[in-house]
């Protein structure tokens, strides 16, 4: 079963950076079988990871929903089909499978639900899932992750920030989620004696920080995949080192 890895926090903080570089830690460290999902509507992990999106789940389904006349048998197969085939995205060392925008307006329970079956079933195909959550807290809320073996909450160097991620953890209490341990990453900032206070407030234990990186920053002005970032590079030496911890 896959050891699934969720990253949650407000819009802004890094988190899908901090999923790409997760990922490019356990593809360098052979850790076994990598999916990478991609729970944000508004999809970027795939940009990050420098992955051509050329399939959703939102998309599947809509078609799907469009199609008046098949039967149920026919839109079983299409699903199918089109799952093994299009929606999860093969690439060098890892899957990606994203949930994608819809292309209506409403609600997003249905897209999500299908996101936390097709997570469900490929459970037993990975060694580690690597969740990019939607900013905020819909995803939490809606039931998308609730049995994840590490949690990472993603916070800049703001008080707000570090505010909104102790409400991340609060949440996931409340609805009693089984998540094994959850720990806070703030990212831009050199230091955090500033933010002692309020970090020792959200409950979680701070795991590291993300200094600012040139490079990580040069890399996503020109849309250049993380994946290819140097060994060398601050962001991802202080991403090695959360990982030791978790791993």
């Amino acid at each position: 079963m896959a050891k699934h890895i969720a990253l949650a926090g407000k819009g802004g903080t890094g988190k899908t950076t901090i999923a790409a570089l997760v990922i490019k830690n356990l593809i360098a460290g052979n850790k076994g079988r990598i999916l990478a999902v991609d729970a944000d509507p508004n999809a970027t992990l795939n940009e990050a990871l420098g992955v051509e999106l050329t399939c959703t789940l939102a998309e599947i389904m809509e078609n799907v929903k469009e199609n008046k006349e098949a039967d149920d048998s026919e839109r079983k197969e299409y699903i199918k089909t089109r799952f093994s085939e299009d929606a999860l995205i093969r690439a060098d060392g890892y899957d990606l499978l994203v949930m994608g925008p819809s292309r209506q307006a409403g609600c997003y329970c249905f897209p999500n639900a299908v996101l936390k079956n097709s997570i469900l079933e490929l459970e037993n195909d990975y060694d580690y899932m690597v969740i990019d959550n939607e900013a905020g807290m819909e995803h939490i809320s809606r039931g998308t992750i609730q049995d994840v073996d590490t949690m990472l909450v993603i916070s800049d160097g703001s008080v707000k920030g570090v505010r909104a991620a102790g409400r991340i953890k609060k949440l996931t209490e409340s609805l009693n989620f089984d998540i094994g341990e959850a720990y806070l990453i703030i990212t831009k900032v050199d230091g955090t004696s500033l933010l002692q206070e309020e970090i020792d407030a959200t409950g979680l234990k701070l795991l590291g920080v993300i200094p600012y990186d040139k490079q990580l920053t040069e890399y996503d002005l020109y849309g250049k995949p993380l994946l290819a970032l140097p060994e060398d590079s601050p962001a991802v030496k202080a991403v090695r080192e959360i990982c030791e911890k978790i791993f």
